[in-house]
């Protein structure tokens, strides 16, 4: 391909600034995820493992790479609303990169007016973002680095479940505020063993969680529309539930872990909180609109959920008054959970691989793509379903307003 013009939205530096140094000096190298496929595989990568790449500054290690090439690379944060860099940006745009944690909504408004798009790349998993449907009906390719933050979820989630059900979080606070007030932290302190614990979906994050709870001693269970194989159930003594609805009054703890398309949007309401246990915990770091979000907060304030935990917001940023930031019981982060250092370092060579592939006109690897010339093809045939779940998302306008 000739000289294309690269849009990348990145989230903001550091409010301290770039930084010159970092807490450790190296990564562990992982040569293979745990199913046996192959990390990222770019001919080169210009950054060094363990930098911050997912911010402005970071730019996913690409300029180089792609300047060298006599492609243009434009970089911003600013992606919300018709005045947004982004937006201008966009107009002649051949690709647009984003990330989950800070995505470039592309909805059909704004893929209408990028008449020259031929890839939405996601810099991580999940291109909910994009309005899938509009990008089917416009030939365009989306793709995603699949399995690069899988692990990193995973672990969010078993600390996530931990911080909740050890009260953890007002804890902590106690003790930085000088206290000692070990009733007031024990008084919603609980232990996981024993406990039921079921995952929405057990794709790489909901199985990587289900092995990583294992050895603490709960009772595991599962829902998914693609049943696990005999011997992974029987491995793990997992539990088969054929639809959610079953599985919710079974746990103690819920974790979701499905992607986000018209379906299971929000599949978490009023009536579905009402089959749980009264006093159950739900981790959500998948998307916030698998939830309605008013529905989360009463149910806290009701005690239906003990606590609600994760770090995936509708949409993102979150506006400053979005209530799931000020609601009772909860463990909430901004979107963290698949961007860590370890991350980074993944994603940014799994976005420079696709990168390669789509301008030496190269097959992109299968496990990457989500659509294809005009359909859902690779992972995005077993994990999504036609359609748009970008609805509502200039709602994101509103936390620099906030």
């Amino acid at each position: 391909m000739n000289m294309a013009k690269v849009v990348c939205v990145l989230y903001d530096d550091p409010i301290n600034g770039y930084p010159t140094s970092y807490a450790r000096d190296s990564l562990p190298v992982i040569e293979r995820y745990p199913d046996g496929q192959t990390l990222p595989t770019p001919k080169a990568i210009d950054f060094v493992a363990g930098s911050l790449l997912g911010s402005v500054s970071g730019e996913l290690g690409l300029r180089k790479y792609l300047e060298a090439n006599g492609h243009s690379f434009v970089v911003t944060s600013d992606k919300d609303g018709p005045d947004s860099a982004f937006e201008r940006e966009l107009v002649d745009a051949d690709v647009v990169i984003s990330q989950p944690f800070w995505p470039a909504y592309l909805t059909a408004e704004r893929i209408a007016k990028a008449k020259k798009l031929k890839l939405a790349l996601t810099a991580g998993i999940g291109s909910d973002h994009v309005d899938l449907q509009a990008a089917i009906d416009r030939g365009i390719t989306v793709a995603e680095v699949t399995y690069c933050n899988s692990i990193s979820v995973a672990e969010h989630v078993v600390m996530t479940i931990l911080n909740l059900v050890r009260n953890y979080t007002p804890s902590h606070q106690w003790a930085v505020d000088g206290g000692w007030n070990i009733a007031d932290c024990v008084e919603r302190s609980y232990d996981v063993e024993g406990m039921h614990v079921g995952t929405v979906a057990a794709g790489r994050i909901g199985v990587g969680v289900l092995r990583r709870l294992k050895p603490f001693g709960m009772h595991l269970h599962y829902t998914d529309r693609h049943r696990l194989p005999k011997e992974v159930e029987t491995e793990l003594g997992l539990t088969w539930h054929e639809t959610r609805e079953d599985m919710y009054p079974a746990c103690d703890v819920v974790t979701l872990n499905v992607p986000l398309h018209p379906e299971t949007e929000h599949m978490i309401n009023d009536k579905t909180l009402k089959l749980f246990k009264r006093g159950a915990y739900l981790v959500n770091t998948a998307r916030g609109k698998l939830c309605d979000r008013d529905a989360v907060a009463r149910a806290l304030e009701s005690g239906q959920l003990a606590g609600y935990g994760g770090d995936v917001w509708f949409p993102q940023p979150a506006p400053k008054d979005h209530p799931w930031r000020t609601m009772p019981h909860n463990a909430m982060t901004p979107h963290i959970s698949g961007t860590s250092l370890s991350a980074q370092t993944r994603y940014a060579a799994g976005t420079r691989e696709i990168l390669e592939c789509f301008f030496e006109g190269r097959p992109i690897r299968d496990e990457y793509l989500i659509v294809q010339s005009g359909q859902l093809a690779g992972v995005g045939a077993h994990s999504y379903s036609k359609g748009n779940a970008t609805g509502g998302s200039e709602e994101a306008e509103k936390f620099k307003r906030g």
